[in-house]
């Protein structure tokens, strides 16, 4: 029965979820430098692979969540954090999230494990790496699990296992909550980039005919699967998507060590994306689930020396529970 007692125990204003989610882009001051290695895909598109080395024969994989990259601060943190612990790092940055945007007219989505499957391969071919852990974050940790879950049967013996954070592992219901007026800030910054991307895919590839109209009044996930995800991608309808992408179906497959970590406030999250049952069923798959923490929050202080339980968080599992050799 792999569900942990939370140990984070936050400092007042941080037990607001709003805050604690706000606190750590706004606030938070790591700064990495990275060695930047583009790879080409199968398919003629490119990834941006944002590498921080240490001379260590572990690497962690880390992939950001919805219109992040590489410069998000969890990863930056993420980072700094596991360097100065002795692991190699790598940011995963999906594809139109490095700076720059891809070459084709499809980008990423919560369930694309294929770009992930691809990365891992590559690594193992180039890098002389004996463990590989993947951290993921927000969509990059339904990436993550799904991953996990799905390749079990024929996953590299030297991908150790996984972490995942603030995860909505049920897309339907998560969606649901974030249609919701207390999300309704962080809808309008995630909006403003996207629609920006999708019309400027429209303009690139004029074959793809994008009602804007319907695209500048879209306030809801849902809008803006119907005018991209379900075209670009193939699926039927959002329905489809939601019940094909989401990462939930595939925990009782993971057969490496993996910790989700959810917090009980995370505004984003429905009940659904507390997967107790499955993590009580395994013997492999562990749930962490803080009282506190809001989205990829997790700050407990507004001295920044003592706002790293998630950091630390991330590593001790790795020590105690993947086991490796680092």
């Amino acid at each position: 029965m792999p569900v942990f007692t939370s140990d984070f125990s936050p400092t007042l204003p941080f037990k607001n979820s709003h805050f604690n989610t706000m606190y750590r882009p706004l606030f938070m001051k790591d700064s990495v430098h990275y060695s930047r290695k583009r790879i080409t895909t199968w398919d003629q598109d490119f990834f941006d692979l944002d590498f921080s080395f240490v001379g260590s024969k572990t690497l962690a994989i880390l992939i950001h969540g919805l219109e992040g990259s590489s410069d998000s601060k969890y990863m930056t943190s993420t980072t700094k954090y596991l360097n100065s612990k002795g692991l190699d790092t790598v940011c995963f940055n999906l594809r139109s999230c490095s700076g720059e945007d891809n070459l084709l007219l499809p980008t990423y989505h919560s369930g694309k494990t294929e770009d992930v499957d691809y990365v891992v391969n590559h690594i193992l071919k180039t890098y002389e790496y004996d463990n590989i852990i993947i951290i993921g974050y927000s969509l990059g940790g339904n990436l993550t699990l799904k991953y996990l879950g799905e390749k079990s049967t024929n996953i590299s013996p030297k991908v150790k296992g996984g972490i995942a954070v603030s995860v909505p592992i049920d897309i339907a219901s998560s969606e649901l909550e974030l249609d919701k007026l207390k999300n309704k800030l962080y809808m309008e910054v995630f909006f403003k980039t996207m629609k920006n991307k999708i019309l400027e895919k429209a303009y690139k590839f004029p074959e793809y005919q994008l009602d804007k109209e319907k695209l500048f009044k879209a306030t809801k996930f849902k809008h803006l699967e119907h005018l991209y995800t379900i075209p670009v991608f193939g699926f039927t309808s959002p329905e489809d998507y939601w019940e094909k992408a989401s990462s939930k179906p595939y925990l009782l497959k993971i057969d490496k060590p993996t910790l989700l970590i959810n917090a009980k406030d995370d505004t984003f999250l429905s009940k659904e994306c507390f997967p107790f049952e499955e993590a009580k069923k395994s013997e492999i798959f562990h749930l962490d689930v803080p009282n506190y923490g809001g989205h990829v929050g997790f700050m407990s202080s507004f001295k920044p020396t003592e706002n790293r339980w998630l950091e630390q968080r991330i590593y001790r599992f790795i020590k105690e529970n993947i086991k490796i050799d680092i």
